[in-house]
This record gives structure tokens, sequence and C-alpha cells, in this order.
């Protein structure tokens, strides 16, 4: 019988109704008559206890739930957690679900309420948002039914322990993966890019139309056919494309939640999966003091999974980058001309000097593409107007440092390094559109 007890809890309404007796009692001194009425309300409230404790206890089976989850999480994004609740009562109920959710997520007061019907099955959603890679572990689901007085309530638990991993943004990756087949990256913001020329990876012979190039006119198809043709040539394919992830301290800065590597872990999967939608060869390799996380950049068909299972064991050591290690192993490991997409940050002009040796080194044999932040945390202190000394001195620091990552921009043009300052968010369709553009132009 204790045993049967122990999901025995006492709700609100309960203590409310003896508050209110407790004060009719009190009333009672001052009208006697009143007396005898609040001691039937006691024997009610015992009572309607009784009869609650019974309607619940009573049932072997009273609501069962079950929490569905996903295989792996999405990091980043919204991910949806689908609770189903049974009620084996003859009568509706009210329940109170309390999920004992991941710590990671720091929610201390998880709580939805539900009324459910009588022998019914109801389904409940909730939605995550992870901001960081790795294990998260769910504990048990709670659900607290209580009758129609509302006086006591049952605790059922069900829902084993259960771990799900988090896995860089694959739902981003879904996003882009369609639209990188039928060419229509431009629905989401990325930009058409007006190729210059042309590349010279012969496709097809077509027919003249207005606005096509005349110096691909093929004048020996046009003489047979008697009519005006011309040769269709399309973007190279099978060139090497490598993410390049700095994994050092400075990309710990949050934004939004999310660190830099994880934007920059995200927008490195989105990448892969576009150019080996585009026939190119998909790379990563991730540097600190050391270079590791390394995948060859291959065209075959387990090349996505390779790339997010590496991606998913990227983690910074908080050492200062060695740019120095990053251009010897490129050196000695990548011989056929790639384009390497960058990830790091630069906060100062002296920080770029300090490693711009080594980036012009690589860009002598590769394209390399610097892609890195910008402070959107500075864009209050700019925007806002300045009306203490204070505000006006943080107001004149914060625009210096948003001047210097744009002369940062100007510097990397001078030795001929293409760059890429972004807003963490905007990172992945940034990233995009150069490489469409670097396609386009037949820069590779």
């Amino acid at each position: 019988m204790l045993k049967r007890l122990k999901p025995f809890y006492i709700q609100n309404r309960f203590f409310y109704a003896c508050l209110g007796i407790i004060l009719l009692f009190i009333v009672s001194f001052i009208f006697p008559r009143l007396f005898n009425i609040v001691k039937l309300l006691v024997l009610l409230l015992v009572a309607l206890t009784i009869l609650d404790t019974l309607l619940l206890f009573m049932a072997k089976r009273g609501v069962v739930g079950n929490r569905l989850l996903p295989e792996k999480f999405s990091n980043g994004d919204q991910n949806a957690i689908e609770l189903t609740l049974e009620n084996f009562y003859t009568f509706p109920v009210n329940v109170r679900v309390i999920d004992e959710i991941p710590v990671q997520f720091q929610v201390r007061n998880f709580n939805i309420e539900r009324r459910l019907k009588a022998s019914s099955v109801s389904k409940l959603q909730y939605e995550l948002r992870p901001v960081e890679r790795g294990e998260y572990h769910f504990g048990k689901l709670n659900i607290y039914a209580s009758s129609v007085f509302g006086l006591v309530a049952r605790r059922f638990v069900s829902a084993e322990n259960k771990m799900v991993p988090t896995y860089p943004s694959f739902m981003q990756l879904r996003k882009y993966d369609l639209l990188a087949i039928s060419n229509n990256l431009h629905q989401y913001g990325i930009k058409k890019i007006r190729k210059i020329g042309h590349t010279m990876e012969f496709e097809q012979i077509k027919e003249y139309v207005l606005g096509d190039d005349l110096r691909t006119i093929n004048w020996k198809a046009t003489a047979k056919t008697n009519q005006l043709m011309v040769n269709q040539f399309q973007d190279e394919k099978s060139q090497p494309v490598y993410s390049v992830i700095d994994k050092g301290r400075v990309m710990k800065m949050p934004f939004d939640g999310l660190t830099l590597l994880d934007y920059a872990i995200n927008a490195s999967l989105v990448i892969s999966n576009v150019a080996l939608k585009k026939q190119d060869k998909a790379g990563i390799l991730a540097f600190s003091k050391k270079v590791e996380n390394i995948v060859v950049a291959e065209r075959r068909t387990s090349q996505m999974n390779l790339v997010l299972e590496t991606l998913y064991n990227v983690k910074t050591d908080y050492f200062e980058s060695d740019y120095g290690r990053l251009y010897a192993d490129v050196k000695r490991n990548i011989n056929q001309r790639s384009l390497m997409l960058l990830y790091t940050n630069f906060e100062t002009l002296d920080g770029l000097h300090r490693q711009l040796p080594y980036l012009k080194g690589i860009a002598k044999n590769h394209l390399l593409v610097v892609i890195f932040f910008k402070n959107t945390e500075l864009n209050t202190l700019i925007e806002d107007k300045a009306e203490t000394v204070q505000q006006a001195y943080d107001k004149v620091i914060a625009e210096k440092f948003a001047y210097e990552k744009r002369l940062i921009v100007s510097e990397l043009q001078k030795y001929g390094i293409q760059s890429i300052l972004t807003a963490p968010e905007d990172l992945t369709i940034n990233t995009i559109n150069k490489y469409l553009e670097i396609k386009a132009r037949g820069l590779l």
C-alpha cells in the first residue's frame, strides 16, 4: 500500500481550501453560528480528498507517456520533441508534464499542462535549440495527473534515460540541398552571378540565341546546319574545395548562443555538400597548434557522412593558432591547386600582419578566401546616439574596431587574397555566394 501511495502529491488547491477553512474558523469566533457550517466544510474537504485519492490510485494504469526523440540534434536549429500521452482512466484528467531535459539547456521551469479526455490518446510537441555539439542526456518523463477535484495528484514516470548526440546543422544542409541540385540557390537570398568570360570545359553545341557570345560561334557546325551554332561551356568540375577551420581561441567568441567555431562548422558542412552537388571535390581540415580533423578532398558517395562525422569532433583547444604549421602542411600535402575557404577571425590589423606572410604563401599555389566576422555586438553602440561622455567614448572605440575590419579587407585585396567579411548569421549564404562567383568567373 505504501508503494502505491509513493507517487501521492497534494495539490495547491487543497492548501487553499485549508487556508479558507482556517479563516472561517477565525470568523466563527465573531459569528458563532458559522462554527457548525465550518465543521461541515472540514468533513466535506476530508471526504473529497479521500474520494479524489481513490479515483486516482484504484486504477492500475492511469496515464502512460512516451517521448519520441530524433536520432540526433541539429546544432543551432529548433529540434522537435514529441510526447504521446495515453489516458487509461474512464474520466477526464488534468495533467502536468515535466520532462527532465538535458542540463545544457538550463531550463528550470519546464511545464506543460493539458486536459486529457477519458480513455484517449493525445500528442504534444515542444522544441529545443542546442548551441553546442556533444552528447545530450534526457532523464525521466514525469506526468502528474489530477481529477476534476484537483486536490491530490498521482505521479507517473515514463520514458527511460536516453542520450541524443548533437551534430553540425544538418537541417541547414537539407535546406540548401535541393536548391543546389536545381540551381535555385538564389531563392534564399543567394545572388546570381553574371559570368565574365567562360571556362574551357566544353558541354555541347547549340543554336545561337540573342545574347550569346559571338566569339563562341562554331563555324563548322554553322556551315553544316545553315544556321548559327555556338559552343556552350560549363563550369569546370572535379576541383578540390577545402574548408579550413581555425579552432583556436579567437573562434570561441559567442553570437546568439553559438560560437564562431560552430558557425564555421555549420557553413563548412553546407558548402561541402554544395561543392559535391556541383561535381567538385570537398575536403575539410582544422588547425590550431597543429593541423587535425583532415578529410582529403574527394567526390564519392560516402564523403558527406565522413565530413559530418569529422566536423562533429572538431573542438577548440584555446591555443593561439599556428599559421606557419598550416602553411607547411598545406604545401606538403595538397599538391593540386584548390579553393581554400579559411574560416578565422581577425580583430585588428596587427593581428593580420602577423599571419600575412603565411597567407600569401598559401595564396601562391591555391585560391585562398579568408572568411572572418563582423562584431555585430558593436552595432548597437555605433547606431545609438551618445548622450554622455562615456557613451561617446564607447561609440568612437566601436567605430574604430568596425573601421579596422574594413581595413583588413583592403589589406588582403592588396595582395590578391579574396575575403568575406560577414555577420555570423549570414556566414553560410555569403560563403555559397563567393563559391558560386568563383565558379562562374573561372578563377579556380
